[in-house]
Formats: structure tokens, C-alpha cells, sequence
């Protein structure tokens, strides 16, 4: 009887990691309009409220635009300056903070792997 509930409970917590690692990971493309002034972000999943922050800058940069859908758009006076960190809200909940994903050297056409599961 005690085999037949430890395996019991060893299925269930099989169940739940199996579950919870399912989604998809979280890629950040450098969209064809980018230049040294703008920043274009295409994600290959649903996210919202994008901030960014370059290297030794205190604040985030909440001015990021989303259009068309999964594009994220920062344009700017200054020259953006990597490696970039990205800060966004999924749809389940909460902030995600990825630190330094965009290097220096982004181009457009660039795929970034972020790591995160969504």
C-alpha cells in the first residue's frame, strides 16, 4: 500500500514539472527598422508594458510603443547604447526582467534568446 502511494505521489509530481515547464521561450528579434537612434523589439510571444535599460543607466525607459502586434518601438534623441536590458509583463502576471540580452553590437535581423519560458 505505502509503494502504491509513493508512486502515486512521484506521477503527480512528474505531472506538475511537465506542466510547468510547458510554453514557449521568450526570443527577441531586432526589427528591420532599427537604427542607432531606434529600437525595434519583435517578440515571437505575447507580452506587454516593454521597458528597456542600457548599460550603467539608473532608470528604465518606459517609452517603448507596441505596433503592430509583438513589435515593441523606442525611438530616441541620443544614440541607444547596449547591452540593453528588457522588462516586461506577461499575461499571467507579473515582471519579468531579462539584464543585458541586447548587446552593443545589435543589428537588425538579430535573435536574441532571453532564456524565460512564457
Amino acid at each position: 500500500m505505502a509503494s502504491s502511494s509513493f508512486l502515486l505521489g512521484a506521477a503527480a509530481v512528474a505531472t506538475l514539472l511537465a506542466v510547468g515547464s510547458c510554453g514557449s521561450a521568450l526570443t527577441l528579434t531586432i526589427g528591420k527598422g532599427s537604427s542607432p537612434t531606434s529600437l525595434e523589439i519583435v517578440t515571437n510571444v505575447a507580452i506587454s508594458e516593454v521597458s528597456i535599460k542600457e548599460k550603467g543607466a539608473m532608470d528604465w525607459s518606459d517609452d517603448l510603443k507596441e505596433s503592430p502586434t509583438n513589435t515593441w518601438t523606442l525611438k530616441s534623441k541620443e544614440p541607444i547604447k547596449g547591452p540593453i536590458s528588457v522588462r516586461f509583463a506577461v499575461k499571467n502576471g507579473g515582471y519579468r526582467v531579462v539584464d543585458d540580452v541586447i548587446p552593443a553590437s545589435f543589428k537588425p535581423g538579430s535573435v536574441y534568446n532571453t532564456g524565460v519560458q512564457i
